[in-house]
């Protein structure tokens, strides 16, 4: 199935960059691995190298390369925790910032690796809100 029509709710209210990334990737995957699990993770790994998610969209990072342990290790042998698209790589600066977009409640005393649960946790939230929205207006 071509990317565009399995492409995430999520990269649809992203730039149009990270929509052809995914597109691409996905469909050369799709050749390469089949349909499934494996062609939707490699099309999230090569946006990731270049976005970040923000609450319900994908923006722009400033740099390319790896999100997290799982983006910078790789293959299907190594399975690690992602951090759902929040940058964990990112300098701590720019983790308060990226919270103070999304309104995270204590951002100025958390840790590195606590702003990027919080940072996890407000995107999935502000995904479901918007599904659920999207969601109601087509009933």
């Amino acid at each position: 199935m071509p990317g565009r029509e399995v492409i995430p709710s999520t990269l649809r209210r992203s730039p149009e960059k990270a929509q052809r990334t995914w597109e691409k990737t996905h469909d050369s995957a799709v050749e390469t691995y089949g349909e499934g699990e494996r062609a939707h993770r490699t099309a999230f790994a090569a946006v990731k190298h270049e976005f970040e998610k923000v609450g319900d969209h994908w923006e722009p990072k400033g740099r390319r390369g790896p999100s997290d342990r799982q983006a910078a290790g790789g293959g299907p042998a190594r399975r690690a925790p992602t951090a759902g698209g929040v940058d964990a790589n990112a300098t701590k600066d720019h983790l308060m910032e990226v919270a103070r977009k999304l309104d995270v409640r204590g951002r100025s005393r958390m840790t590195k690796p606590e702003l990027v649960k919080a940072i996890e946790k407000a995107n999935n939230r502000q995904t479901t809100k918007t599904r659920e929205k999207v969601r109601s207006r087509g009933r």
